[in-house]
Order: structure tokens, then C-alpha cells, then sequence
């Protein structure tokens, strides 16, 4: 409960921290690197590009200063998350939430790929570090991939790779 609790608490100061923070703040380049993951996405497995999973809507919201997820898979339960560019501590925030609990990730700009991890408690693997990349694509989707590490980062294991795809009209 005390995780759920915090995860919350998160979430519901986000927008009032994102207020707090000086004028012009959420206007900065930082604060608009996952600004080419924001749309409306049909998400397939990289291995299984024809075998659509989910529905994905990410959102720019309050004053541009947090990116919204909301993950609709086609099976199983759905989950979301807040993401903010934390000006004083110059990185990036995650937080997910779904029925089994949540997750905070931290991270940033590689150059090439908004790049964030954190321990994302799994059955059997209650310290389980979880690696997200997220790459856009010339052709405009977004490949999100996963890795997890069971021993503190040492080594790395692939865990999951989707392709965000832009709906056809």
C-alpha cells in the first residue's frame, strides 16, 4: 500500500510542482526531449511487426511541463505514466502505475534517445532494475526497448522492444 501511496502522491504534486517552478521553466529544450513520443500510437512487437498489442495516447500536459501515457493494451490490464523534466536535479522523472503497483525511473538525453531506468519489482525478482529506451525513428514511430538487470546493473538482459506507429487515417 505504502508504494501505491507515494506513487500517488507523485502524480498528484505533479502538476503543483510543475506550477511552483519559475516562469519559462517548462519552455526550456530540456523539458521538450520526449516531446517525439507524444501522439496518438498503435504499438506492435519489434520481432512481430504485424501483431498489434496495444494502443498507446501520450499527452503534453500542464503548461507542457509533464508527459502523460496512457497504455491500452488489447489484452490484460492497462497502466500509465507521468513524465517531467526535474530542472534542479537536471534529469528526468517516470512514474508508472498499474494495477500491480508501480515504478519510478530517472534519466535523460543520450543525444540520440530519451534513455530511463529504475527498480521495477517483478514476480520472483522483487529488485529487478529496469532500462528503457525510447529512439525515434526517421520514419517517425518510436521504438521503445526494454532491458533488466537481477544483479544491480552488472549485466543486462533484453526484455521487451515495441514499435510506436502512427494510426493511418
Amino acid at each position: 500500500m505504502r508504494p501505491v501511496v507515494s506513487a500517488l502522491l507523485f502524480i498528484l504534486t505533479l502538476p503543483a510542482a510543475a506550477l511552483a517552478q519559475s516562469p519559462g521553466s517548462c519552455t526550456s529544450p530540456e523539458s521538450h526531449q520526449f516531446d517525439f513520443w507524444v501522439g496518438r500510437w498503435e504499438v506492435f512487437p519489434a520481432a512481430h511487426p504485424e501483431t498489434k498489442v496495444a494502443d498507446s495516447l501520450i499527452e503534453k500536459l500542464y503548461g507542457d511541463c509533464a508527459v502523460r501515457e496512457n497504455w491500452m493494451p488489447l489484452t490484460g490490464s492497462g497502466g500509465g505514466s507521468f513524465s517531467a523534466w526535474v530542472p534542479d536535479k537536471k534529469t528526468w522523472r517516470q512514474t508508472w502505475v498499474a494495477a500491480g503497483g508501480f515504478a519510478d525511473f530517472t534519466g535523460g538525453w543520450n543525444g540520440k534517445a530519451m534513455v530511463i531506468e529504475g527498480v521495477w519489482p517483478q514476480p520472483g525478482h522483487p529488485d529487478q532494475i529496469t532500462r528503457m529506451t525510447y529512439t525515434p525513428r526517421p520514419d517517425g514511430s518510436v521504438e521503445q526497448a526494454g532491458q533488466t538487470s537481477d544483479d544491480g546493473g552488472k549485466t543486462w538482459q533484453p526484455g521487451f522492444d515495441f514499435i510506436y506507429i502512427h494510426p493511418k487515417p
